[in-house]
This record gives structure tokens, sequence and C-alpha cells, in this order.
């Protein structure tokens, strides 16, 4: 067996992935995008730490009001007309015929709690993507990446096949006209892979699940901003109040008034929240649009690269319509989890080494790149053509290239 084949042999077995795959790949994959990630993030951890905020000072305070009662109460009296109050939160004023009007001040008392059931409705989309969506998504995540792996593998191997079978057969003839029919009966194609994916064309639950996120987010976010402004609002114009005591056991006793005054002393507080929050969700409105614009955008810079595998033929047959599909999700997602691709670094390389000809690449131009070393002696200086002298890339009717054989070969 001569230096070159056992050469050429080496370097494509080299080229070939280790088969086996780790445990508890599900649990690795990135199963939200990035930019949901962070949205998530912000949408519901500000509200916590807000919320958290509020209630350290609520607890290290007590209550958020301070009454002003007649200097004539003893202490206990103005402890209980504060609780009283603070309990109540009842603004009364008499109109102008004596009557007492009342109006209800429980916005500044449940104003902690709404912040902690914003960010329990800015997490419920996250939550009805992962108990709904993450079980499909990372199914399909699984079986796109090991095919892909394994389209990587199939290719080189098929390449060690025909340089095995182009050394071994003494008439070029013979081979080329081996190879040609390999070639009309798509011997080099696996279209399980193309299949499925083009499948996920017609599918649309993925990128209805995204937008229904989205969506509930949008609305979700305007909803606790118009709830702030009206907080905010009302803060503004009452931080005072007036509370009626002259109820229950005390209520037919002369010497106590009727209303005292009481000042919120947490609203200061309360209002630099409420518009730190406002404001955050109201930059994050564009984030969440952006991130549903996407989706009407293709993205082909991951595709593009396998494109050079005869496994996937999607974007050189112009087969991608809409990009309202599944399939556009799952590119977002495979480029999210480039890291789980074995083969993405080497296919990159063959991408920078395939020579600049239009068309597709076919598995027959990979292997004049991975076989590039057959038996030819290089200087330091030089550099190997990737096609060899005697073999031509040609394109088809169909756009591929295809090797023609210009002088015949001789074995060494």
């Amino acid at each position: 067996m001569s230096i070159a084949k056992e050469a050429a042999r080496a370097m494509l077995s080299d080229a070939l992935l280790q088969q086996g795959y780790g445990t508890g790949r599900l649990a690795q994959l990135e199963l939200e995008l990035p930019l949901d990630k962070v949205i998530k993030f912000v949408s519901v951890g500000l509200p916590l730490l807000l919320v958290s905020m509020a209630f350290a000072r609520e607890v290290s305070l007590g209550q958020q009001i301070s009454c002003f009662p007649p200097s004539n109460f003893t202490d206990r009296q103005a402890s209980y007309v504060d609780t009283y109050c603070w309990d109540t939160l009842m603004h009364h004023e008499f109109d102008s015929k004596g009557n007492i009007e009342e109006r209800s001040l429980w916005v500044h008392k449940m104003f902690p709690y709404s912040l902690l059931a914003m960010a329990m409705l800015m997490y419920l989309p996250a939550l009805i993507w992962r108990q709904l969506v993450m079980p499909t998504l990372g199914s399909d995540l699984l079986f796109i990446i090991d095919e892909l792996d394994m389209s990587y593998n199939r290719s080189v191997r098929m390449a060690q096949n025909i340089l095995d079978m182009r050394q071994n057969t003494k008439n070029p003839l013979t081979f080329q006209a081996e190879l040609d029919r390999a070639k009309r009966k798509r011997y080099f194609e696996y279209p399980l892979l193309e299949r499925y994916m083009q499948s996920k064309q017609n599918s649309y639950f993925l990128v209805s699940m995204l937008f229904l996120r989205g969506f509930l987010l949008l609305i979700f976010m305007t909803t606790a901003c118009l709830y702030l402004a009206y907080f905010h609002l009302s803060a503004l114009l009452q931080d005072e109040f007036s509370c009626f005591v002259r109820t229950g056991a005390v209520r037919d006793q002369n010497w106590m008034p009727e209303t005292v005054r009481c000042k919120m002393t947490g609203q200061l507080v309360f209002q630099v929240i409420s518009v730190a929050n406002g404001a955050i969700y109201v930059l994050l409105g564009p984030v969440v649009l952006f991130s549903l614009v996407r989706l009407f955008v293709w993205d082909t810079t991951f595709l593009s690269v396998y494109e050079v595998l005869p496994a996937l033929g999607l974007m050189a047959d112009r087969k991608l319509g809409c990009p309202l599909n599944d399939l556009n999700v799952l590119l977002l997602f495979l480029r999210a989890n480039a890291g789980h691709l074995r083969s993405l670094g080497k296919v990159r390389a063959l991408c920078s080494l395939a020579p600049p000809q239009e068309g597709r690449l076919n598995l027959v131009d990979i292997m004049t790149v991975l076989g590039a070393a057959q038996g030819k002696v290089v200087n330091p200086g030089e550099q190997r053509p990737l096609v060899e002298d005697n073999m031509t890339l040609e394109p088809n009717r169909q756009g591929y290239h295809e090797l023609k054989e210009t002088t015949p070969f001789s074995h060494i």
C-alpha cells in the first residue's frame, strides 16, 4: 500500500468525530434564546428587587404612616390611633352638607404586594414556555444536532471510500462512470435531515409560542406601567389624609375627635420605586418587540455553514419560504447551542478551505479538500491545489460542481 494512500486514510480517519454522547445532554441545552433570558431576568427580577426593598423598609420602620392625635392623648392612645388608621387606611372628609365621604387609600398599603404579583405575572410567559415548549424543542434540537454530526461523519467516510476506490481502480474511465452513476442516483445525499427540516417549515408551534410569550409580556408590561402611573399620580395628589377614629367603643366619647390627620411616611420611596420600575418596563418594550420582529427574517448564518455537506441543501435549492415557521426558530436555537455541535468547527474549516465556486458544494468537492494530501510532496513555500491537477470542478445543470477528468492519472 502506497505512502500516499496511508497518509490520506490517516488524515480522513482523524477528521471523523468520536462516537458516543454524554448523559444529561438535554439539561445542558440552551432552550431559551439569550435575548429572551435577559428580558425574563429584568422583567421578573426588577420587581422582586424593588419589593424586597419595600418590605425591608416596612419591617425596619414598621407602619408607613404618622398620625397627629391631640396633645391630651396618652402614648397608648396615640399608638392605637396609628395602628387603627394604618389598618383601615381610609380618607374621610366632610362635604358641604356635613356628610362624611370616604376614599380608600389601600393602594399605598398594597403597593409592595402588587410588585410581587407583577413579578409573578412577568414570569408566567416563561413558565408557559418551560412547561409546553421546552420538552418538544429539546428533542428537536438533539435530533438535529446528532444528525448534523452524523452527516459530517458520513461525508468523511464517503470521501475516504471514494479515495480508496479511485486508487484501486486501474481504469480512470470506470471510476468516472461509477462516480457519475452515484451522483445520478443521489447516493451522496442523506435526505432524512433535509426532509425533517423542510417539514418544520410547515409547522408553526414554536413560532406561535414565541409570539404568545412576547405578546403576553407586552400586555403585562403595559398593564404594569398603567398601574404604576396610577399609583404615582395618586401618591402625588394624596400624601396626607384624615382618619375617622370615633368608632367602635369610643363612638360616643365626646373627648375623642372625629378625625385625626395622618401622613404617608413612605411616599417618596414608593414614588422612586414606581418611577424606576415603570421606566425599565418602557425601555424593555422595544427589546421585546425586536425579539418578535427578528422572527420575520431568516437567520441563515448557521445554516450556510452546513450547506457544504450533501445532507443539507435548503439554501442552495431556494427551498426557504416565509420565515414565520418553526424552522427559523430552530435555526435561532441551533446558533445558541453551537457549542454542542462537535462538527461545527470542522465544517467551518472546510468552508474556509473550499474553492470559491458558484453553486452548492457536494460531497465530491469535500473529497477534493479532505484528500488534498494524496501523495504530492509540497515544499513549505508552496500551496497545494484543493483540486488535483488532472481533475477540474465544473458546474452542471443543477448548479452542482462535478469533477471532470482532464488527463489520465497514474497510481503511485
